[in-house]
């Protein structure tokens, strides 16, 4: 049902809160024609990570942009929850919206999800859009490995327990850090998104979801190889690289057996629905327009 937002929001869109799969979720909604494109944000973000994609793609798209359990204004995440129930809160959302199937994109650690969600309910979908994405058993649990260039902030939310330690009171200036780290464009990001992502990773257990996936990030490869070697990716997938280079590409061409288009945003940062807005939206709507017409 249309809510009203609790935080920043944008003219574009309508706020909307709905129970599926035992929990509460928080999405927004825009546009009104044209085939359903849903987005899914990474870490550390909450749909406001596609606040400036969203009107681009709304001009010829119904477009949906959901806060993952645990995440933004969707309710607190359990400590057992996982990539694999995320992709269940997916499914079900779908379905209750009754717009599927959806071209979904999905980018960061929600990769597990929208595998997960590819793999087991491939009728819920028209396409996969995997920007600046890895997945567990391809070589994403690498980037846990500090010693050969990977990020501190992994191992430190996966350990139980450590992300209320050290964490709690903290969220501007490590999202600061953490952004500040991975941006390629300057302006991408002002202190107004900063305090956005901040408000809602500041709730009481505020830190469980990002907490959950990254706890299976680094569990979950055998079961992520076991379901690409058995049910390999049969839609349509666009693999959207920047800063991360052509690690998205060579992770989806070892879990995709039908089309697989790659693409690189020159210049971008990780974040490339804040930093280059424009080209991705010009990226998404080329690929949709093509799985449409065909």
């Amino acid at each position: 049902m249309p809510v009203n937002p609790s935080g920043a929001s944008i003219a574009a869109v309508t706020h909307h809160r709905v129970t599926v799969n035992d929990t509460d979720l928080h999405y927004v909604s825009a546009g009104s024609d044209g085939s359903p494109i849903l987005l899914v944000h990474g870490f550390p973000e909450s749909w406001w990570a596609f606040h400036k994609l969203i009107p681009l793609l709304a001009a010829t798209h119904r477009v949906f942009a959901v806060d993952l359990r645990g995440f933004g204004d969707s309710a607190i995440a359990e400590d057992a929850d996982d990539s694999a129930v995320a992709a269940e809160d997916l499914h079900s959302l779908i379905a209750a919206l009754d717009v599927g199937p959806v071209h979904v994109a999905g980018q960061d650690i929600s990769g597990g999800a929208a595998f997960r969600l590819a793999s087991a309910h491939p009728e819920d979908l028209l396409s996969v859009t995997a920007i600046e994405m890895g997945l567990a058993g391809f070589g994403l649990e690498s980037l846990a490995d500090v010693t050969r260039g990977g990020s501190w902030h992994i191992g430190v939310l996966a350990a139980p327990g450590i992300p209320d330690l050290l964490l709690v009171g903290r969220e501007t200036e490590l999202l600061a850090a953490l952004f500040g780290s991975m941006v390629a464009v300057d302006g991408a990001l002002d202190d107004g998104d900063i305090a956005e992502f901040a408000r809602t990773y500041s709730r009481p257990g505020g830190w469980r979801g990002a907490a959950g996936l990254y706890r299976a990030m680094l569990n979950e490869g055998d079961t992520i190889r076991q379901l690409a070697n058995n049910t390999p990716l049969t839609m349509p997938v666009l693999a959207v690289g920047a800063g991360g280079g052509a690690f998205t590409s060579a992770t989806m061409e070892q879990v995709v057996a039908g089309r697989l288009d790659a693409v690189s945003l020159e210049g971008v940062g990780h974040y490339a629905a804040l930093e280059a807005p424009d080209a991705l939206a010009d990226e998404i709507l080329g690929f949709a327009a093509s799985v449409d017409g065909a």
